[in-house]
C-alpha cells in the first residue's frame, strides 16, 4: 500500500507507541484519525504534530471497553470520509497474581486488549473493504508468545490478538490484509528503575532495549509489503530467545 493519501485509523495514538506510529505514519503522508480514551490535550499535540509534518489529522475520543462507543467512534469517521487502514494499538497492561485476579481485573484487561481489537477490527474491515481494501494491523506482545506470570491476563489477552490476527488474515483475503507487530522491551515500565532496564536491554542478544520508533517503523513496513498476511512480526532485540 502506498501510504500518500490514505485515511489510517490508530487507536491509543495520543501517548507512547501509538503516538510514534501515528507520526511514523504521517512522515509517509498518510491522514492520520488519532484515537484516545482520555487524553485530550495529549491526542491534540499529536494531531499538531502531524500537521507539521504536512499531513492531515483529527481527534476522535471513545472508551474502547464499550461496545456502543465503538460504535459512536466509526458514525463520527464515517462522516470524515473512507478509511483505507487500522492500526489496533489501544492497549493496558496491568501486573498480578493469577490466584488474586478479580472479574474486574479480568474485564478491564480483556475487554480492552481483546474485545475491543476484534469489535474496531470488524467495523474498521466493514469500511476498508468498501474503500476497495487495505491494510490492519494489530499490536501484540512478547508476553503473548513468552507468557508471564506476574501479568497473567495481559498475556492472555495477547495471544488472543495473535489468534485474531491469524483468523482475520484468512477471513478477510484477500482484500484486505491483518498483520501483527509484536513489540518487546521497547518503552520502561513505569515500576522499573532505569539501572534495571538498561541491565535488561543488556542480557538481550543486541545488548540494547528497543524504542516506540522501532515498532512504529516495523507498522509500516506491513502497511506497505502487499505480500505477507497473517504474519506477526517480532520486534524484540531478540528477547524470544531468552527463556521466561
Amino acid at each position: 500500500m502506498d501510504l500518500r493519501g490514505k485515511t489510517i485509523l490508530v487507536t491509543g495514538a495520543a501517548r507512547r507507541v501509538g503516538r510514534a506510529i501515528a507520526l511514523e505514519l504521517a512522515s509517509a503522508g498518510a491522514r492520520l484519525l488519532v484515537h484516545h480514551s482520555a487524553s485530550d490535550s495529549e491526542a491534540a499535540e499529536t494531531c499538531e504534530a502531524i500537521r507539521k509534518l504536512g499531513s492531515q489529522a483529527d481527534a476522535f475520543r471513545a472508551d474502547l471497553r464499550e461496545y456502543g462507543q465503538i460504535l459512536g467512534l466509526f458514525e463520527q469517521i464515517d462522516r470524515q470520509g473512507p478509511v483505507h487502514a487500522l492500526v489496533n494499538s489501544a492497549a493496558v497492561m496491568l501486573p498480578g497474581d493469577l490466584l488474586s485476579v478479580s472479574e474486574t481485573d479480568w474485564h478491564t484487561t480483556i475487554d480492552l486488549n481483546l474485545k475491543a481489537a476484534f469489535f474496531v477490527l470488524q467495523q474498521a474491515a466493514r469500511r476498508i473493504r468498501q474503500a476497495g481494501g487495505g491494510v490492519i494491523i494489530n499490536l501484540a506482545d512478547i508476553a503473548g508468545m513468552q507468557p508471564m506470570a506476574r501479568f497473567p491476563v495481559h498475556s492472555i489477552s495477547k495471544a488472543g490478538v495473535l489468534s485474531l490476527t491469524r483468523v482475520a488474515a484468512l477471513a478477510l483475503a484477500p482484500d484486505i490484509r491483518v498483520n501483527a507487530v509484536v513489540p518487546g522491551p521497547v518503552l520502561k515500565p513505569d515500576t522499573m528503575t532505569d539501572a534495571r532496564w538498561r541491565s535488561f536491554g543488556q542480557s538481550l542478544p543486541l545488548q540494547r532495549t528497543g524504542t516506540a520508533g522501532d515498532v512504529a517503523r516495523s507498522v509500516r513496513f506491513l502497511l506497505e509489503n502487499d505480500f505477507i498476511t497473517g504474519e506477526a512480526l517480532l520486534v524484540d532485540g531478540g528477547n524470544q530467545f531468552i527463556p521466561s
